[in-house]
């Protein structure tokens, strides 16, 4: 039995609250395109990963979600906890919309200073900053997007958002949002990375209350073929030297159509944020890695998760009772090459513990083809592959079924390029620009030329050259596929082949289609983190739920659909029990 308890301190008139309730039914964690080893939320929608911040031996992840569709609506902040970036268990909604907007993307940190004056000398506060998006003035043509903040005592597991939200206007700019904050210890201030229509602009702090405007940056420089989202600035100690990398996303505009997330390298000095090139660079040469960040307070570890799929076909993907998966978590190093500085990533070192069999082939030689399909257990999981640049050929790795459907993964010797071709891998005809093929330029001089893949039931992953060159990419086969093959029009050998088999994450759960959420849809004020009460247990023809309020300060009434309350006096306390 879950209770939840909200105390209500605003001037509340009427509000009328309903309660979503779907059939019993049981998604399974194992349905056809189902993600073994990425997250995924239980039920419904979810787009970019928000307020990442790791915090006593914890790795929170909230996201964009929307609990009462399987397409984009009303945002609000899901919320999963990972101790090892594995495993992940899906929270309570954290942040619910409320009488100021949705709740867009943002960010979180820990204010170990207590410089926002919300915690306590020996608690310091986990602080999310976020964006308000205000549907009503969006209508209007009027400035819709402002920033806010909340917080969190008992780490991270319930919020408070903060009474004078919010805490930074808007200065006149349709898109106005996305804030990534981090501490800036050279002047003990907060630093803000905003997007702004198709620029960044960067605001100082010294409590996360009260913003100052400090530069902007992007005229003239990287893609501008949509607007610009979810930036992040962070740091890389290289060369004896501090280098920053800012990233930002696109919509549209990316590499290979729709969104994607390009990169920019230079200095920033508390103020400015200066590039050392006009060039544009891309995180991923794939379709379906965007909105990207990395985690705070995790010291020097840069780790980065983006939201593993596309606008372009976002809200069309033929999965049923979930929408979205999150890239493999992924662990950013900034590399030289050519005196040109990159940044490479890689699945992070925790992704091993989910290996079991596998399987080490050497000195394969490709005369043609080469079935692997007898040599590995399932066709999921992780390849790794070496050979020599200067010897290689180029090649494909084919899987498929006996549908005839297929997913062609390989290296272009001609073109110096990796791809994936999706072009006939089972379910494509829900969006124009899906079937087809898209690479990424080899970016390494290195002779050694190593590519590892990660595939899982709907999803492969491409990091070649210890990452230089990433790709990602989904595809909906109707059946697995349970054959691979690698091709190639020439003879050449494979000096070694790994073979890891993962286990599952989800360890054959199951999850409940159905949310039960009770949210605001007519009233004024904030009612904290929302009510969600009941669980698979609940009953709607018993009705058992029970409400309590203090005295006489509340009176309520409900049905199994809809649930009525008005405050009478003063404060109360809203009990809900399922």
């Amino acid at each position: 039995m879950k209770k939840v308890v909200i105390l209500i301190t605003n001037a509340l008139l009427i509000a009328f609250v309903g309660i979503t309730i779907q059939a019993q039914s049981k998604v399974a964690y194992n349905d056809l395109h189902r993600p073994q080893i990425h997250f995924s939320p239980k039920a419904n929608w979810m787009n970019d990963p928000n307020g990442l911040v790791y915090h006593k031996g914890a790795y929170h992840m909230f996201f964009q979600y929307y609990p009462d569709s399987t397409v984009w609506g009303p945002m609000h902040w899901g919320h999963a906890i990972s101790n090892d970036l594995v495993h992940w268990s899906e929270q309570p909604i954290a942040l619910y919309p409320d009488s100021l907007g949705y709740i867009f993307s943002g960010s979180a940190v820990v204010d170990h200073n207590n410089t926002s004056g919300f915690g306590k000398e020996d608690n310091a506060p986990l602080v999310a900053i976020f964006t308000y998006h205000n549907p009503v003035l969006s209508q209007q043509n009027k400035d819709a997007q402002y920033q806010g903040l909340a917080y969190s005592l008992d780490d991270g597991h319930t919020w408070t958002k903060y009474e004078n939200n919010p805490v930074l206007n808007n200065p006149g700019i349709t898109d106005f949002r996305d804030p990534k904050v981090m501490w800036y210890p050279p002047e003990n201030k907060w630093i803000m990375t905003l997007a702004t229509k198709d620029q960044v602009t960067f605001y100082s702090s010294p409590n996360l209350k009260e913003w100052k405007k400090e530069s902007e940056f992007g005229e003239k420089l990287g893609a501008h073929g949509g607007v610009w989202e979810c930036p992040d600035l962070i740091p890389f100690e290289t060369d004896g030297k501090k280098i920053w990398v800012l990233f930002v996303s696109i919509n549209p505009g990316g590499l290979n159509g729709g969104s994607a997330t390009q990169y920019f390298v230079g200095d920033f000095d508390g103020k400015t944020f200066t590039s050392y090139s006009n060039e544009t660079k891309w995180i991923d040469y794939g379709t379906d890695n965007y909105a990207g960040v990395t985690w705070s307070n995790t010291d020097d570890r840069k780790i980065f998760l983006g939201w593993m799929s596309n606008w372009q076909y976002a809200n069309k993907v033929p999965t049923k009772a979930w929408r979205s998966a999150m890239t493999i978590p992924r662990e950013l190093k900034l590399k030289k090459v050519d005196n040109n500085y990159l940044v490479s990533s890689m699945p992070v070192k925790e992704l091993d513990k989910l290996k079991k069999d596998v399987v080490s082939l050497k000195n394969i030689k490709i005369n043609g083809q080469y079935d692997l399909s007898q040599k590995v257990k399932g066709l999921s999981g992780q390849y790794r592959i070496h050979l020599t640049a200067d010897q290689a050929e180029s090649f494909s790795i084919v899987l498929s079924n006996e549908l005839s459907e297929e997913l062609i993964v390989g290296y272009s010797k001609e073109e110096k390029e990796y791809f994936i071709d999706r072009t006939k891998s089972g379910k494509i005809d829900f969006e124009n620009g899906f079937a087809r093929r898209y690479a990424g330029r080899r970016l390494s001089k290195n002779n050694k030329l190593d590519i590892t893949l990660i595939v899982d039931a709907a999803s492969v992953e491409l990091f070649a050259d210890d990452g230089l060159t990433v790709m990602t990419g989904i595809f909906f086969p109707n059946k697995a596929y349970n054959k691979a093959i690698i091709k190639s029009p020439n003879s050449f050998i494979i000096n070694e082949l790994v073979y890891a088999e993962m286990k599952s994450i989800w360890q054959n759960q199951s999850a409940s289609s159905q949310q039960k959420q009770l949210g605001i849809f007519e009233g004024h004020g904030d009612i904290g983190a929302g009510v969600k009460p009941g669980s698979a247990k609940y009953d709607s023809k018993t009705r058992q739920y029970e409400l309590s309020g203090a005295g006489n300060n509340i009176w309520g009434n409900h049905d199994e659909f809809h649930f009525m309350w008005k405050r009478m006096k003063g404060d109360f306390i809203l009990y809900t029990r399922g």
